[in-house]
């Protein structure tokens, strides 16, 4: 019982991650319908931002700190976003007419411009950097299980995330926007709907929480260098299209169902080996018997 407690304690802060990136994914996908694959790489352009703005910051604010950390989120936030909109801006905008293939070339492309400039000695660099410590870690022993305090912060700040996220998209005159592009663009420019700011908008708003997810990622792993948003970017595509690509309580529900199988893989001997494959049998297990995702509803499409 207590290995499966600390299994799920973990497995929950993992999936936390990725149901953050997944949402990302699947809100461009929902406005938009098709994938952002340079969203992973915005990710780790956001634990960057958090590694370069981290010295300034510690200047006036001391690190590691509440107050400084979420100061230090917050810019790293909004860096991101502009290059979320800028992204959309210089490479999509001007594609949006033109077929869906088109556009994820480019996608594909955008992302491999992203990862291989940063590489360069001149950018960030190839080698691998320890990311500041931006919080106080602790390790609280509860009932035999060790419980992180950096795990409590990544699902307590998901779950905000989450919440608002929820609240801005049902409740708010830009989310109601979002929704009717989403439904019918065509239909929303006719009844006064700026396409081009809420397009834009919904790209600044994911990248938002792809850097916010970065920053995250970043506080559990040993470093962080110009790719490290590669395997984490793929394995929120799967957990967005295991929920219902396009539906953000799916890409939620994705996220931590995936995380959750990858952890308790990862403890059980013999399928150790086998932990990032198991995210890619997901994907073709449910391409193969529910291509709509576990919350998704399967549409016609006409002729």
């Amino acid at each position: 019982m207590e290995w499966f407690l600390q299994q799920l304690i973990n497995g929950l802060a993992l999936g936390s991650i990725y149901a953050l990136i997944a949402l990302g994914y699947t809100m461009v996908y929902g406005v938009l319908r098709f994938i952002n694959f340079a969203h992973s790489d915005v990710l780790m352009l956001g634990a960057f931002s958090a590694y370069y703005v981290a010295p300034a910051i510690e200047k006036v604010l001391p690190l590691p700190s509440v107050l400084g950390a979420l100061v230090i989120i917050l810019i790293s936030t909004l860096i991101c976003a502009g290059i979320g909109m800028l992204i959309e801006f210089l490479a999509y905008r001007p594609l949006r007419n033109r077929p869906k293939l088109t556009v994820l070339i480019t996608a594909i492309g955008v992302s491999l411009f992203i990862e291989f400039t940063c590489q360069h000695k001149s950018v960030f660099g190839a080698d691998t950097k320890p990311f500041p410590q931006l919080l106080p870690a602790t390790d609280f022993h509860v009932l035999g299980l060790i419980i992180s305090s950096n795990d409590l912060l990544v699902v307590f700040i998901t779950a905000i995330l989450l919440t608002a996220l929820w609240f801005i998209v049902q409740r708010t005159k830009m989310g109601t926007a979002m929704r009717a592009v989403s439904f019918n663009q065509q239909a929303a420019a006719l009844m006064g709907v700026n396409i081009n700011k809420i397009i834009s908008f919904t790209f600044g708003l994911g990248s938002a929480l792809a850097a916010i997810a970065g920053i995250l990622y970043a506080l559990k792993a040993p470093g962080i260098e110009p790719l490290m948003g590669v395997q984490p970017g793929l394995r929120a595509f799967v957990a967005a299209v295991l929920g219902g690509i396009g539906n953000l309580p799916g890409a939620a529900l994705g996220g931590l169902l995936l995380g959750l199988l990858e952890t308790f893989a990862g403890g059980i001997s013999g399928l150790s080996n086998y932990r990032d494959g198991i995210a890619f049998a997901i994907l073709i297990l449910i391409l193969l018997f529910k291509p709509a995702g576990l919350l998704g509803k399967a549409t016609i499409e006409k002729v």
